[in-house]
């Protein structure tokens, strides 16, 4: 390594994706939840509206310069840009990213920062970058004085959640999660794998290989996809967890599942803007967690609570439609 180098390709991605319901005793309609994630005066935001609503705010880039975590403890230095952005799924679920990739070759020495800032949501290693020890470093958490793209995460979701059109008066409580996330390519005739491990903590963690071929920034939408619905999957779960089956308080029930079925039951949309490549990663993460077969599980658990009520307090049972 002699100098800079040209774009290499990346040979990891690693990032952190914070989910929690929005602040807010409404959803947002399009134009307000526009307004809440305009971050840029050069950059528009953008709107997908099928099969959902997802407005996306404007990438913002963070200039780091600072070790990398290794699992093997090496001292690797990282110099570039982490990406952080923020998303609001129909108004209700918020989400923000922070992410970077980072290419096999680094550079002998450290640059000037338009070297860095050509090449944005990358951070180059000063020196040999040992890949997999970054990885596994990445995924054990921030430790002091190395790369934390966590508080980046937080600190995006900070931002969003003090605009002042928010009232801070959720439907309903529920806890924040985090997904921390690795992501490398497969070689040509390699499987593609996925391994996903949850903390009592709020934490998970997830080590992708990708299908040979499929761009690692298309990592970013997939992880965002697996936390929002681990996050409505563990949202509903905790709330029903207290409900009694068969209980004869039929106000009680009403009101625990009520919220549910208001403001988080039709966002169940796996797969939804995830490129063909990237369902047969999904398809292997619902066969070892199985998302699906416990959301309708506890989507049917919700119907049959409401069935057994319907006849004792029809005005008070919301509809399923």
């Amino acid at each position: 390594m002699s100098g800079p180098a040209g774009h290499a390709p990346p040979v990891l991605a690693c990032g952190e994706v914070r989910t929690c319901m929005l602040p807010s005793r409404e959803a947002l309609d399009e134009r307000a939840a526009t307004r809440v994630l305009d971050l840029r005066a050069d950059e528009r935001v953008r709107v997908s509206r099928r099969p959902n609503r997802l407005v996306v705010s404007p990438d913002i880039l963070t200039g780091v310069d600072c070790g990398l975590p290794t699992a093997t403890g090496a001292r690797v230095r990282g110099v570039g840009t982490v990406t952080t952005r923020a998303t609001l799924v129909e108004g209700r679920v918020l989400q923000s990213t922070a992410s970077f990739s980072l290419p096999a070759s680094g550079t002998d020495r450290r640059q000037a920062w338009g070297y860095y800032l050509a090449r944005p949501g990358t951070l180059v290693a000063v020196g040999r970058l040992p890949g997999n020890p970054v990885a596994e470093g990445f995924l054990g958490g921030p430790r002091p004085g190395l790369l934390d793209v966590g508080s980046i995460a937080e600190s995006m979701l900070a931002r969003v959640t003090r605009h002042h059109t928010l009232d801070h008066d959720a439907p309903l409580n529920a806890a924040d999660t985090t997904l921390r996330w690795t992501a490398t390519p497969s070689a040509a005739g390699e499987e593609p794998s996925s391994l996903f491990t949850m903390a009592e903590d709020g934490l998970r963690t997830l080590r992708l290989r990708l299908p040979h071929g499929t761009p690692l920034i298309e990592a970013t939408g997939l992880c965002e996809d697996l936390a929002l619905h681990d996050w409505l999957l563990t949202t509903v779960a905790d709330k029903l967890d207290g409900l009694r089956a068969g209980s004869d308080d039929v106000r009680r029930t009403v009101k625990v599942v009520r919220p549910l079925v208001d403001h988080l039951l039709h966002l169940w949309m796996p797969r939804a803007r995830l490129g063909p490549t990237l369902h047969t990663t999904w398809n292997d993460l619902e066969r070892r967690p199985g998302y699906s077969r416990q959301w309708n599980a506890l989507t049917q658990r919700i119907r049959d609570q409401l069935a057994l009520h319907a006849i004792q307090l029809p005005q008070e049972v919301p509809s399923l439609r």
